[in-house]
């Protein structure tokens, strides 16, 4: 990898406004994920135990999740959605009512902050840039990185595609790992073995989940 004073591919600059510092912004949906996930157990009739046996998370963090103690990584809240038979868009920003979505600036929708699995660590906070589409399969938002000492890897059904925009995010795929610098960008399948944080700080990314 080249020094990182190397001068990115693209003018940074340029998406300042567009990124912004997500933890200033209010989350007005920060609880919402907890509550759309109970909500869809309890249609269906199934028990906190029941889910847990589905998904292979223990019981304890889900019902944490539905508390809000805990905020789900986007990881876990795919496989949610695949046991409650639920679209992963639906469990993240709501269901829309659109044919298509023009998102400005400054109604991008922050979603949710994410935590490490007993609910001390902020991991990353994300921010929804096309919540109002009707069906989407996939998923684009804003997400900034926080350092991720715990190493915890994530499997999943899907696929990713990952844009730097500020800072260095750090990525382990497999037994690989890359640092990712402004400009640079990577697509993997979801159901490989993967993480990825702020190497240093905080970094800026764009991601586009596509549910499978």
């Amino acid at each position: 990898m080249e020094s990182n004073n190397k001068k990115p591919h693209i003018n940074v600059d340029f998406f300042e406004d567009l990124t912004g510092d997500i933890s200033k912004s209010t989350p007005k949906g920060i609880e919402d994920i907890g509550k759309r996930i109970r909500s869809l157990r309890e249609a269906k009739g199934l028990s906190i135990d029941e889910v847990s046996k589905l998904t292979g998370f223990d019981a304890e963090l889900l019902a944490s999740i539905e508390k809000n103690e805990v905020q789900p990584q986007l990881g876990t809240v795919i496989k949610l959605s695949k046991a409650l038979d639920s679209a992963f868009s639906r469990l993240v920003s709501g269901v829309g009512d659109r044919l298509y979505s023009v998102t400005r600036k400054d109604e991008q929708k922050i979603v949710s902050r994410s935590t490490s699995k007993k609910g001390k660590k902020k991991l990353y906070t994300y921010r929804s840039l096309a919540p109002e589409v009707k069906g989407r399969h996939m998923e684009a938002l804003i997400v900034q990185l926080e350092e991720n000492p715990e190493k915890e890897m994530s499997v999943h059904e899907g696929e990713e595609f990952i844009y730097v925009i500020e800072g260095v995010a750090a990525l382990k795929i497999g037994e690989d790992c890359f640092d990712l610098e402004p400009g640079d960008s990577v697509y993997y399948l979801s159901t490989v073995p993967h993480q990825i944080a702020s190497k240093k700080g905080k970094a800026t990314i764009l991601a586009v989940l596509y549910e499978g």
